[in-house]
């Protein structure tokens, strides 16, 4: 059984564009209904994919967060090129990291981080989540329960060498996020168990962003964007970007 793999989307709408950065492990369609909400709303925006994400996990395993930054670059890239001269960003979890960085490395008119750790667990923790990640592809390629588990087998034997450059990286804009002045709302769902929550606080507490606010969402875990508060997010992250001080 062949699947419809995940894409990148561009949703093109008003001259506001915002980017939207999905989490490791993730894809586009984390950020899609969030996507659709914006266009709805009059805003463009567009969401690239990593590199070795929404394919199959032996892929991922053979990249890491050098290639995915390129991949925010060119994302960035893409809407300067398309005529968008102010540009929002808003990821989750890993997206939201590389929110942060793109903010003190670019100009953006804005930064929502939602779910975005400060913090990471041991290598071989964050590999039991390629693992998952894994095991739920194969599961939705429609491959059966025995091939599923001799795949998997075989990836647990392998590793995956960027994992140390995924912690370093996430310590390094832990490190940067004084350098971060854009206006910035920092989202963060009180149930999630990946990371640790207090990261949430970390970041507003630590971004000399003039304009900053902090929400907690009381029933929704990690994964926010599809969790059970999401609707009141969308309108949220739309109250913020309408605060903004757009030049159009």
């Amino acid at each position: 059984m062949r699947i419809a793999q995940p894409k990148p989307f561009f949703f093109e709408a008003g001259k506001r564009a915002v980017l939207l950065l999905h989490g490791f492990t993730g894809n586009s369609s984390d950020v899609r209904m969030l996507g659709r909400f914006l266009e709805k709303n009059g805003y463009t925006s567009l969401a690239p994919h990593y590199k070795g994400h929404g394919v199959p996990p032996e892929e991922l395993i053979q990249t890491g967060p050098k290639d995915w930054w390129k991949d925010v670059m060119r994302g960035y890239d893409q809407l300067k090129a398309a005529g968008y001269e102010e540009i929002a960003v808003a990821g989750l979890s890993l997206g939201g990291v590389f929110s942060l960085k793109l903010g003190y490395t670019l100009p953006v008119k804005g930064i929502v981080t939602m779910c975005a750790p400060m913090s990471m667990k041991t290598t071989e923790l964050m590999y039991e989540g390629v693992i998952k990640y894994a095991r739920d592809y194969k599961r939705y390629e429609g491959k059966d329960l025995s091939l599923i588990e001799e795949e998997v087998e075989a990836l647990q034997r392998k590793s995956m060498d960027s994992l140390p450059e995924l912690r370093n990286l996430v310590y390094d804009v832990r490190d940067h996020v004084d350098h971060v002045y854009a206006p910035l709302f920092v989202v963060q769902g009180r149930q999630d168990t990946v990371i640790e929550v207090n990261s949430a606080n970390i970041i507003h507490d630590e971004a000399e962003s003039f304009e900053k606010r902090i929400k907690w969402y009381e029933k929704s875990g990690h994964v926010i964007t599809l969790d059970k508060e999401k609707e009141q997010l969308h309108e949220d992250i739309l109250e913020f970007l309408q605060t903004l001080e757009w030049q159009e």
